[in-house]
């Protein structure tokens, strides 16, 4: 017998993302490097806490997932650089989505803010066909094709 619950679980895009990025140190891996490729010593440092073995994981876990691309810089011994391929760069606006979602949970964390006038933004989704932006109310039917 199958269970349904299992079925569209596996059929979720929501699953698929969380398949290749779903944890928090390949999070903060990719957060590091939207600025640019890293050296494993340079992720150690910037990504706080993280072991040495974990992150030689979530490196190998991200390439398998084609979210980063390691470029070797020494053969001997080898080494590499890390980069975000275009799948990683995309993760960019969903990150600073949960960022921002973060931030208004916490007390120590700020919110986004426009450079020009400083007011904290806000996501919101838009249609590209109909050229309007998405209510509320429309957003709790939305539906992947």
């Amino acid at each position: 017998m199958t269970d349904n619950r299992s079925v569209s679980r596996a059929t979720s895009p929501l699953d698929a993302a969380l398949e290749r990025v779903g944890d928090r140190w390949s999070l903060l891996i990719v957060e590091a490097l939207l600025e640019g490729p890293r050296r494993f010593g340079e992720l150690e440092s910037v990504v706080p806490g993280i072991a040495p073995n974990i992150l030689t994981d979530r490196l190998r876990r991200l390439e398998q997932g084609r979210v980063i691309a390691a470029r070797p810089y020494t053969q001997r011994p080898p080494r590499h650089a890390y980069s975000l391929t275009e799948d990683g760069r995309e993760l960019a606006g969903v990150l600073r989505l949960l960022a921002n979602w973060g931030a208004g949970g916490s007390e120590a964390a700020e919110a986004l803010r426009h450079l020009d006038c400083g007011s904290a933004l806000e996501a919101r989704w838009f249609c590209p066909t109909c050229a309007r932006p998405v209510s509320e109310g429309e957003a709790s039917s939305l539906r992947y094709a």
